[in-house]
C-alpha cells in the first residue's frame, strides 16, 4: 500500500461551493458542534500515537497565536513555547509526521523572512490608524539544537502553522464584514482547540483503516513523513533543483517529443496525494485524419514549390480547397473552421495566383491585434520568398506605430499591407486620393477572427468596411474579394454579410484539417479539509497554479488563462513562490505572464520566448485568445469561467494542441455561481450553442458618424443607400450639408477631418506611466517604465501604498502624480496584496425621454447619468486575511455619460422588505435578467451590488435609490441605451418569461447571472428579480413566491430606499408603448 493512497482522502466533497462569499441562508442551520462518530470499527492505537500529547502542545501553542492576528507563527517560536509544555524536544520528523497525517491543514515551510512583514520599508500614504506590529519584532528564540541541514539563519524563515487558523470573531455573514478582526474569544480558542484535537484522531483512525494487515502503519506514517521535511532553499550539499522532485529521485523537464501522453498524464494526476475526485467531468475527442481535396484549377509549379518549401505543405485540406476554388469563380468566402487548421493559406494562395496573373495586383490583410499581423506577415514574406517570380513583391505594416516618414512609401510601392480597421477608417479612407493606385488594384481584402468584430465596434467596422467598398468603386474597382476567418460560430455567413454588407458568400464550416487527441476535463476544487466541510474549498487559484507546476515538470506545455489582469500577476506570483519552494527555479525561468498593459517590447520578447519554444508556461488574460502563433502548446487551464461567455471559453480552449498531438483542456471552476452551474450542467461547455455576434446596423449615431466621414472621402447620393441602407437619406437629409446639384456634404462641425471626430473603438483614456525607481540614485541606474494603465484601471491599482505586480514580482507604490500621470515604484518582496476601499454611485440626473410599459401603470426612463467613483483606502491581504486598513484621502473620479432606468414601485419595495426579502438581490437578478435578453449587452454596463457593502456587519450610510439602471461606459456613444429604450417592452417581457420558466432553482446564466458580473453575482435573488419584473409590466404577483422566499430572509442591513423622481428636461412628453 502506497503512501499517497494513506493520504487520499475518501470522503466526498459535499455538493455546495465554498472557497468564496455565499449568502447566507435562512433555512435551519446545520449543527456546528462536534462531528458525530465515524462509522465503522474504532481501531486500536499502536504505542507509537501516544505522541498525541505532542499534537495538544502543538494545538495549544498554535491556537493562542492565531488568536493574535499579527503573530509570527514561525517554527522557532513555536517550538520553544511547545517544548517547554513537553519538557523535551520538538523534533523535526515529529512535525513532518503530523504534515503527512493532515497535509491540508499543517503548513510547514520556508518562507523569505521578508514576505513575513505587514509594512514596506517605505509606507506609501499615510495612515489614520496607528499601524498594526511588524513580524520582525519576533526573534528566533533559543530552542532545542535539532535543526535542519545545518544551515544558519539568513533571510528565510520555516513556518509552521495551521491552515485552519481562524483569526478573530466574524460576522454571521461569513466573507462579507470588511473590518480588521479582533481576537478569539477565551471560549472560541477552546473550541479551536478541541476541533483540532478531534480532526487529529480522526486522521489517526483513518490511517489505521486503510493500512493492510500486512503492513505497518507506523513505518507507513514514517515514510511519508521523509517527503513533508522541509529542505531549507540556501541548503548546500542537495541535488540541483532542476533534478529533484518530490520523492528525492532525480530528474529534468523532459524535451517536447518526450513528454508523456496526456492520457498518462492524467492518470498520474489522480494518483497524487492532494488528488481529491478534482475531476468532475470527462470528455474526449478522439484524434481525426485530415482530409485532402484538389484544387480545380490547380495551383502554379512555383506556388506549389512555395507552399512546400517554406510550410511544408504538399496537399491542401478540403476546407482549404473549396475556400480556395470558391474564390476563383469571384465569391466572397468565409471559413469558419476550429483552430490551427490552417485558415491564413485560404486567402494567401489566392494572393499569389493574383500577383502572378497582374504585378500590379494589392491586397489588405486586417487583424484586430498587432501581435497577430507581425505574426502572420512574416509567415507571407516567407512564403513569397519561396516563390519564383515574386520574391520582389513588397509587404508592409502600415498601424499606429508605423512611422509617418514611411507612410508615403508604403502607399506607393506596397503590394501587401497588414492594418487594422482603425487605420482604415482614420489614415486610407480619409486620404483615398493618395491611395487610388493601391485601391484600384485591390484584388483581395483578408479579415481574420471575424468574430472579433460585433457590438459597437462591430457595428462601426461594418460602416467602415462599406466605406471602403463605395471608395474602391468610385476608383472604377468593383471586383475585390472579400475573405474571412473565424472560429467555430453561429451563422458565419450572416455575420459576414452583416460586418460587409455583401452578398453571394460562400460559407465554409466543415473542418478538413486533422486534430490530436484531445481531454477536456472540469475541475472543481476540493475541501480543504473533506473531515471538515466548514474550512470551505481550496482557492481555485491555488488549483489551477499546482496543477500547472505539475503539468510543466512533466514537460506539458501549460497556458493559463485568468478573467482579469490582477488574477494574471496573482497567479504568477503564486508560481514564482512555489517554484521557488520547490526549488524548481528551471522551471521557473521558462515561465512568463503576458497581458495588456506590458510595452510593446516586452509583449514582443514574451512572444518570441514562447514561439521558440523555451516557455514552458504563460499565464495570459484573453489577449492571447485570437491566433497569435506562439508555438506548441500542450495544454490549457482556465481559472474561472471567461467573462467573454462560451464563445471565450472554446476559443481558449482550442489554443491547445495546435499541431495534431494531443492535448488538454482544463476549466478549474471559481466558487461563483456561474462557475457553478457549469460544474453541475458541464455538457452545456460543449453542446451549448453560442449566441449569435450582434451588429447593429441600424443605430443612427454610428450611421451618422460614418455618413460625415463618407461624406468627406466623397460627396453622398441618393445612389449611396445600397451602401449605407434606407436610415441614409433621412440623416443627410437632417444632419448633412446639401448643395445645389443635390450632392451631400460633411458638416462644417466636423471639418476638417471628420474621421478624427469619430472614435470607433469609444474615447481613448488617458494613461498613467508605472516608473521603476528602485535603482534611481545608484551607479549606472535608471528609471525604467514598466507599463501604462489606463485612467479607470490607475485608480484601483496605483494609489500610494499599493502592492503593484509586474510579471509576478511586487512593487510598492511610492508616489503618484495626477498632474502629470506617473506613478513611482519600488521593488518590494512582499507577502500581502492591496485590496482598494472604494465605491460607485450611478445616479440619473436628467431625463431626456419618459416611455410607457406596455399595460403597465409605470414607465421607463432615458436620459444623462453621472458616475461616481471614489477610492477612501486600501485593506492589506494575506491569505485572504485582512491584515491591515489603511486610509487615503484622493479626489473623486465624476464623469457623465447616457443611458436608462426603470423604477421599483413604492409598493412592492415595500412587499420585499416587509417579508423579510432584500431587495439589493433581487434589483441586482433583475438588472442582470434584463441584460441577458438584450442583443447589445455587452456594451452596456449596471450598477452591480457588492457583496461586502449589501451583506455588512454594520449598517451602511450610502443608501441607493431602488431602481434598475442601465448606462453606456463614459467614452463611448454607440446609441446601445436609446436602443435598449426604444425595446424595453419587448426586452422586458422576454427577461420575465425567461426567468418564470428556466428550471434554475438559485438562478443561472440563462436566466439572472452573467459570466461580465464584476461582483460575480454573488448578490442575487432569481425569485426577488421576478417579482421586480411581474411589478414593472403590470402583472399580478404570486403570493407563494413570497412565502417562498420567507423561508430564506436576509437579515442583511437595508441598503435600498425608494427612488426619487429624477428631474426632466423642458418639453418631454411621455411616448406610447
Amino acid at each position: 500500500m502506497s503512501t499517497n493512497d494513506l493520504k487520499r482522502k475518501s470522503a466526498t466533497p459535499a455538493d455546495d461551493a465554498a472557497g468564496g462569499p455565499t449568502k447566507k441562508s435562512r433555512t435551519t442551520k446545520q449543527s456546528k458542534g462536534k462531528k458525530a462518530a465515524q462509522k465503522g470499527y474504532t481501531p486500536v492505537w499502536p504505542e507509537y500515537f501516544n505522541y498525541f500529547k505532542v499534537f495538544k502542545a502543538l494545538n495549544t501553542v498554535l491556537a493562542f497565536c492565531s488568536s493574535r492576528k499579527n503573530f509570527a507563527i514561525t517554527f522557532p517560536v513555536v517550538r520553544t513555547s511547545v517544548e517547554s509544555l513537553l519538557h523535551e524536544p520538538l523534533e523535526l520528523a515529529k512535525v513532518a509526521e503530523l504534515k503527512a497525517l493532515l497535509p491540508e491543514i499543517v503548513n510547514f515551510a520556508y518562507t523569505p523572512r521578508i514576505e513575513l512583514r505587514i509594512h514596506g520599508d517605505q509606507q506609501g500614504g499615510s495612515s489614520r490608524r496607528e499601524r498594526s506590529p511588524d513580524f520582525s519584532a519576533f526573534r528566533t528564540a533559543g530552542a532545542s539544537s535539532s535543526r535542519l541541514n545545518n544551515v544558519d539563519e539568513d533571510e528565510h524563515v520555516l513556518v509552521l502553522d495551521f491552515i485552519d487558523n481562524s483569526r478573530g470573531v466574524k460576522s454571521s455573514n461569513t466573507g462579507f464584514a470588511y473590518a480588521l478582526p479582533p481576537a478569539l474569544t477565551p471560549a472560541a480558542t477552546k473550541k479551536l482547540v478541541e476541533r483540532r484535537n478531534n480532526r487529529f484522531v480522526e486522521a489517526v483512525n483513518e490511517l489505521l483503516n486503510a493500512t493492510p494487515a500486512d503492513e505497518d502503519p507506523v513505518a507507513l506514517l514514517q515514510s511519508a513523513a521523509q517527503d513533508h521535511i522541509p529542505l531549507h532553499p540556501g541548503a548546500k550539499n542537495t541535488p540541483s533543483a532542476s533534478q529533484t522532485n518530490v520523492k528525492g529521485k532525480y530528474r529534468t523537464v523532459p524535451e517536447p517529443e518526450e513528454r508523456p501522453t496526456i492520457a498518462d498524464v492524467i492518470e498520474k494526476v489522480e494518483q497524487q496525494a492532494w488528488y481529491q475526485a478534482q475531476i468532475t467531468y470527462k470528455r474526449v475527442f478522439e484524434a481525426k485524419e485530415g482530409q485532402s481535396a484538389t484544387l480545380d484549377p490547380p495551383i502554379s509549379d512555383s506556388i506549389a514549390q512555395a507552399l512546400r518549401d517554406s510550410r511544408k505543405i504538399t496537399s491542401l485540406y478540403t476546407h482549404q480547397v473549396a475556400a480556395i476554388n470558391a474564390l476563383s469563380l469571384g465569391k466572397n468566402v468565409i471559413v469558419s473552421t476550429s483552430t490551427a487548421s490552417g485558415k491564413s493559406v485560404i486567402y494567401q494562395v489566392p494572393l499569389l495566383q493574383f500577383l502572378e496573373a497582374d504585378p500590379q495586383s494589392t491586397a489588405i490583410f486586417i487583424y484586430p491585434t498587432k501581435a497577430l499581423a507581425q505574426d502572420q506577415r512574416a509567415a507571407l514574406q516567407q512564403l513569397l520568398c519561396s516563390c519564383p517570380g515574386l520574391e520582389h513583391v513588397k509587404v508592409s505594416t502600415y498601424d499606429g506605430d508605423t512611422p509617418q516618414e514611411l507612410r508615403a512609401g508604403i502607399r506607393e510601392t506596397a503590394s501587401v499591407i497588414f492594418t487594422n480597421f482603425d487605420m482604415i477608417h482614420a489614415s486610407i479612407l480619409p486620404h483615398e486620393d493618395t491611395w487610388r493606385r493601391f485601391l484600384k488594384n485591390l484584388k483581395i481584402v483578408a479579415v481574420d477572427e471575424l468574430h472579433y468584430y460585433y457590438g459597437i465596434f462591430g457595428s462601426h467596422v461594418a460602416q467602415v468596411t462599406r466605406r471602403l467598398r463605395r471608395v474602391c468603386a468610385a476608383v472604377g474597382n468593383r471586383r475585390t474579394r472579400f475573405v474571412s476567418c473565424s472560429a467555430t460560430i453561429s451563422k458565419p455567413a450572416q455575420h459576414m454579410r452583416n460586418i460587409f454588407g455583401i452578398e453571394n458568400i460562400e460559407e465554409v464550416t466543415e473542418d478538413g484539417a486533422p486534430s490530436g487527441r484531445k481531454d477536456f476535463l472540469v475541475w472543481n476544487p476540493p475541501l480543504k479539509d473533506p473531515m471538515d466541510p466548514s474550512l470551505g474549498r481550496i482557492h481555485s487559484m491555488t488549483e489551477a497554479t499546482r496543477l500547472m507546476r505539475f503539468l510543466m515538470a512533466r514537460g506539458v506545455r501549460v497556458i493559463l488563462f485568468c478573467k482579469i489582469r490582477k488574477s494574471c500577476e496573482l497567479a504568477m506570483k503564486a508560481l514564482r513562490q512555489e517554484l521557488s519552494a520547490d526549488g524548481r527555479l528551471d522551471i521557473l525561468d521558462r515561465v512568463m505572464s503576458y497581458r495588456g498593459g506590458y510595452s510593446q517590447e516586452d509583449r514582443r520578447r514574451i512572444e518570441r520566448e514562447a514561439f521558440s519554444g523555451n516557455l514552458l508556461g504563460i499565464v495570459a488574460t484573453n489577449a492571447l485568445e485570437l491566433g497569435v502563433d506562439i508555438g506548441v502548446l500542450d495544454a490549457v487551464i482556465m481559472l474561472g469561467f471567461p467573462m467573454g461567455g462560451l464563445a471565450s471559453f472554446r476559443q481558449q480552449a482550442g489554443r491547445a494542441g495546435r499541431r495534431a498531438r494531443d492535448a488538454l483542456a482544463v476549466f478549474v471552476a471559481d466558487a461563483l455561481p456561474v462557475d457553478q452551474h457549469y460544474i453541475n450542467n458541464p455538457e452545456e461547455l460543449f453542446d451549448r450553442s453560442t449566441n449569435d455576434l450582434m451588429v447593429d446596423l441600424d443605430s443612427k449615431v454610428i450611421l451618422e458618424a460614418h455618413l460625415q466621414c463618407a461624406a468627406h472621402e466623397i460627396p453622398l447620393t441618393g445612389e449611396d443607400e445600397k451602401y449605407f441602407g434606407p436610415n441614409m437619406k433621412d440623416i443627410c437629409e437632417t444632419k448633412l450639408e446639401k448643395d445645389r446639384e443635390g450632392w451631400y456634404h460633411t458638416h462644417p462641425r466636423y471639418l476638417p477631418y471628420p474621421a478624427k471626430h469619430v472614435s470607433i473603438r469609444g474615447i481613448e483614456e488617458e494613461k498613467y506611466s508605472v516608473v521603476d525607481v528602485t535603482r534611481v540614485g545608484r551607479p549606472g541606474g535608471t528609471a525604467q517604465i514598466l507599463e501604462e494603465i489606463e485612467l479607470s484601471r490607475a485608480l484601483f491599482e496605483i494609489y500610494e501604498g499599493a502592492v503593484f505586480i509586474h510579471q509576478g514580482l511586487t512593487f510598492l507604490v511610492q508616489e503618484v502624480s495626477h498632474d502629470t500621470k506617473m506613478a513611482k515604484l519600488v521593488r518590494s518582496d512582499v507577502n500581502w496584496i492591496t485590496e482598494p476601499r472604494d465605491f460607485t454611485n450611478v445616479d440619473a440626473l436628467q431625463t431626456y425621454r419618459i416611455r410607457e410599459l406596455r399595460g403597465s401603470p409605470h414607465r421607463a426612463f432615458y436620459g444623462r447619468i453621472e458616475l461616481f467613483t471614489l477610492v477612501y483606502g486600501y485593506f492589506k491581504l494575506r491569505n485572504k486575511a485582512i491584515i491591515d486598513a489603511v486610509d487615503l484621502d484622493t479626489p473623486p473620479w465624476q464623469r457623465e455619460t447616457t443611458g436608462m432606468w426603470l423604477d421599483v414601485p413604492k409598493p412592492v419595495l415595500d412587499l420585499m422588505k416587509d417579508s423579510g426579502m432584500n431587495p439589493a438581490e433581487a434589483i441586482h437578478a433583475a438588472q442582470h435578467a434584463f441584460l441577458n435578453r438584450f442583443a447589445l449587452a455587452a456594451d452596456l454596463r449596471t450598477e452591480c451590488k457588492v457583496p461586502e457593502k449589501e451583506y455588512k456587519a454594520s449598517a451602511s450610510q450610502r443608501k441607493r435609490p431602488a431602481r434598475l439602471i442601465f448606462y453606456e461606459p463614459s467614452g463611448k456613444s454607440g446609441g446601445v441605451a436609446v436602443k435598449a429604450f426604444d425595446h424595453v417592452n419587448s426586452i422586458l417581457r422576454d427577461a420575465h418569461d425567461r426567468v418564470e420558466t428556466c428550471d434554475c432553482e438559485e438562478g443561472c446564466a440563462a436566466c439572472v447571472d452573467s459570466p461580465s458580473c464584476k461582483e460575480g453575482n454573488l448578490v442575487s435573488s432569481k425569485m426577488g428579480a421576478l417579482i421586480i419584473l411581474k411589478a414593472l409590466l403590470g402583472l399580478p404577483i404570486d403570493v407563494d413566491l413570497i412565502r417562498q422566499q420567507s423561508d430564506t430572509v436576509s437579515d442583511a442591513f437595508n441598503t435600498v430606499v425608494e427612488a426619487t423622481s429624477v428631474r426632466v428636461a423642458e418639453g418631454v412628453e411621455v411616448e406610447s408603448a
